[in-house]
């Protein structure tokens, strides 16, 4: 005779769905958006930041990389000129 074939576990069912199921749900997302700050977006400057227009004359606004050639500009921080590309670092004189 061939054993008989195990029960499957019984299935969880679902909990009936109420009207207080949607608001209950809807007062916790409340409150973490009022103790939660927005996140402020930095503005980016794009190219318009790396040229300045006087007159008809176009003058580059930061100084180009040694290493890299024309085109890479390098970051302006408070007391050095960074390249992005290849990492060199130059202080500014003061």
């Amino acid at each position: 005779m061939a054993p008989a074939p195990k029960a499957a576990p019984p299935k969880k069912e679902d909990p009936p769905a109420t009207s207080a199921a949607p608001e209950a749900a809807a007062a916790p997302a409340k409150k973490a958006e009022k103790g939660k700050r927005q996140k402020k977006h930095k503005e980016e400057k794009g190219v318009k930041a790396m040229y300045k227009i006087e007159g008809n004359k176009v003058t580059r606004t930061r100084p180009t990389c040694e290493r890299c050639g024309p085109g890479y500009f390098m970051a302006d921080h408070h007391t050095r000129y960074t390249c992005g590309h290849c990492g060199l670092t130059r202080f500014k004189q003061k």
